[in-house]
């Protein structure tokens, strides 16, 4: 029952949703590294509900760090982070304490955890511990952004409407990290916007794909078989609530193609070793090929929706149904697009210092 994800840069993560606080252990993090709170807070705001198209439920996210930072850089050592839950309506939850609510956790936490579990607002299982992810990615952001690494994340589909293709790489980043609804045609994200506003007013839910690239990683990080950086990314990127596929490069479709179109056909690049296309998404044999790392995930629409749905009372063991009410998400794809972002900085992190050696995160 551990809750820790890395070898050499390890993040924890504790709290429950509608408990005293949440937050994140970052440990691992090369000594020297700057730590920007206005950037930490930023982040955090990335991650907050934004109007109509998130929950009500409206928490300040102020970040305390409490070790590990010294003189606004990393000392080393373990770096603690809390965040207040101030907004929590538990008593929205009294009913549902038994009643198993579908596309959650309930049950099998129910299973697992022999009924002892805190199921207010999902409780350890809740999107809101993603918060906690989000505050320590900024620090792994902060340090791959010192060796000239770049990450950006946009909402590829929502609903039936869906984004433009990657262009320009480096303006398409700081595009993405810039914008609160993260989509490269302003139009889209007009139009996405319109199919969340619907979900609500049906009182359902809608999901969506992101699409997330790396720039800037060096070739040869990441190990062959078991700890590809495709498989590591991948067990990352499950982490995150509602996530049910990943791909990466051309992903599903490269099953269609023959070898000559999936092939990614060498060349040199003023004297740099470089593909022409990258259908592979940036990683081969598991190891990075010094292209952009690209990949996507699939986001499953909200479990929290108002209609009446079939279910289980576990103190009964009796078929009943509910109807939730309470503060929900009609989208969470906008949202977790900070996450993605987030928990693949963690893990780039760790992959380098296993590559190079911790100190290389904050010397290059």
């Amino acid at each position: 029952m551990k809750n820790t994800f890395g070898t050499s840069v390890a993040v924890t993560l504790f709290g429950e949703s509608h408990g005293g606080a949440i937050g994140a252990v970052l440990d691992g993090m090369a000594p020297g590294v700057p730590v920007d709170e206005d950037f930490i807070a930023h982040q955090m705001q990335l991650r907050k509900s934004v109007g109509a198209l998130s929950t009500t439920r409206s928490e300040a996210d102020a970040v305390e760090i409490v070790s590990g930072v010294f003189n606004g850089r990393t000392t080393g050592t373990p770096i603690t982070f809390i965040i207040r839950n101030q907004d929590q309506h538990s008593r929205d939850y009294g009913e549902l304490a038994y009643k198993a609510r579908p596309g959650h956790a309930d049950y099998t936490a129910f299973m697992k955890y022999h009924g002892f579990q805190d199921y207010r607002g999902g409780g350890h299982f809740s999107g809101r511990i993603t918060a906690g992810l989000v505050a320590a990615g900024a620090v792994a952001i902060g340090a791959l952004k010192m060796n000239n690494i770049h990450i950006g994340t946009h909402i590829l589909s929502c609903g039936d409407v869906w984004d433009r293709p990657f262009g320009d790489l480096a303006a398409d980043i700081d595009l993405l990290n810039s914008s609160e609804f993260a989509v490269l045609d302003s139009e889209k994200a007009e139009q996405m916007k319109a199919v969340i506003a619907e979900a609500r007013s049906d009182g359902d839910s809608v999901g969506g794909r992101l699409e997330t690239v790396v720039t800037g990683l060096p070739a040869g990080v990441g190990e062959p078989w078991f700890d590809t950086l495709e498989s590591v990314l991948s067990h990352a990127l499950f982490s995150i609530p509602a996530v049910k596929g990943v791909e990466f490069g051309d992903g599903f479709a490269i099953a269609d193609m023959r070898g000559s179109q999936a092939n990614d056909p060498y060349l040199l690049d003023s004297g740099e070793v470089r593909t022409a296309k990258n259908s592979c998404g940036g990683i081969l044999g598991g190891i990075t090929n010094g292209m952009p790392v690209i990949f996507r995930a699939a986001v499953k629409p909200t479990p929290s929706i108002y209609k009446q749905q079939d279910t289980v009372d576990l103190s009964k063991m009796s078929e009943t149904t509910l109807t939730i009410n309470g503060r929900h998400d009609p989208a969470i794809v906008h949202r977790a697009r900070v996450v993605a972002d987030s928990i693949t900085a963690l893990t780039l992190c760790d992959q380098l210092a296993l590559r190079y050696g911790t100190d290389w995160l904050a010397n290059g």
